[in-house]
Parts: C-alpha cells; sequence; structure tokens
C-alpha cells in the first residue's frame, strides 16, 4: 500500500483542470515517470512556481472541482510519479476521482468551511498531513497548530486504496 500524508501543497482556486495538472501537449509520453517534470506546469495561481512549489510535497489541499475537464489517467499518473498520493478538496470531477482511486491513491472530500479553516490557519506554514485509514481522518499539523477531520472513505474506495489500485485489486480478486 502507497504511504499517505507528508508536506501539504496549498492550491487556493476552484476547478484546476486536467490540463493545468498535466498539459496535453506531454500527453505523447510512454512513462509516469517521462510526465513528471511537467506537474502543473500551466497553473497560474498567484506566485506558484511548481518547479520551487512541489519538490518534497505528498498531499494537495485545495477548491472545489478539482480534475476537471479532459478524462485522462495521465493527471493522477503525474501527482503519482511526483509522490503525491492524497487530493483534499470540496468535490472533484467524477472521472477524475474515480482515476485517483483506480491507481489506489485518495481523493478526500471535506466541506467547504473545513476548508476555509484549514487554508486560513495552515496556509502559508510548513503543514504536514497525517492519514489514518483505520479512523478515516486527517491531521493537518503545523508548529503552532493542529486540526485532525474525518473524511469518508467507501468500502470499495478503501479495497482499492489498500491493494495499491485497481490492477492489484483485480490481480487478487478475480
Amino acid at each position: 500500500m502507497k504511504q499517505f500524508g507528508g508536506p501539504v501543497l496549498f492550491l487556493d482556486r476552484n476547478d484546476i483542470n486536467t490540463d493545468e495538472i498535466i498539459p496535453a501537449r506531454y500527453l505523447t509520453e510512454n512513462s509516469k515517470e517521462a510526465l513528471k517534470p511537467y506537474i502543473l506546469e500551466d497553473l497560474k495561481l498567484g506566485d506558484f512556481d511548481p518547479r520551487n512549489d512541489i519538490p518534497g510535497k505528498a498531499a494537495i489541499l485545495t477548491r472545489a472541482n478539482f480534475g476537471c475537464g479532459s478524462s485522462r489517467e495521465h493527471a493522477p499518473w503525474v501527482l503519482e510519479v511526483n509522490g503525491i498520493n492524497i487530493v483534499i478538496g470540496e468535490s472533484f470531477a467524477r472521472i477524475f476521482r474515480q482515476n485517483m482511486y483506480n491507481c489506489g491513491m485518495i481523493a478526500a472530500e471535506l466541506p467547504p468551511e473545513i476548508l476555509d479553516e484549514l487554508f486560513a490557519v495552515f496556509a502559508g506554514q510548513n503543514t504536514k498531513l497525517s492519514v489514518d485509514l483505520g479512523s478515516t481522518t486527517l491531521t493537518f499539523s503545523s508548529d503552532t497548530d493542529e486540526k485532525t477531520v474525518p473524511f469518508i472513505l467507501k468500502d470499495f474506495e478503501r479495497a482499492l486504496v489498500e491493494a495499491g489500485g485497481w490492477v492489484e485489486y483485480a490481480a487478487s480478486h478475480y
């Protein structure tokens, strides 16, 4: 099973689409590893610089409708190859969300008021996330603050995460 949690990347915007996650011009690459340097290359968000802001991050905290746009597995793949295995937001595009779980990753949904609080308290700080799959909780911590919030993980989503993704799940069940 993948490891979940670690340093958090804050992307305070709705509607981050799959072309911003991995630009379509790179979809001709033939391996996940080849996609790695292009993660969030076209994302326009304040002074966000993917080359400096992403390395070492293991989780993303964002807003609503993350992963909208084209239906492509490349979006979760580029996150995964960069060490990001969980994205937390208000909502996700349906296909992106399922592709996350198919890859053994987590797309955790939280209410907007909780996201508002997390951004207000933790954005701009060196924040780490701990994920407890047993109790389905997310714990955000910085040098000065800590907050634990529950999230929903359906049984089949949990099975995909624990197996490492759809291919591994199918191999052990069929």
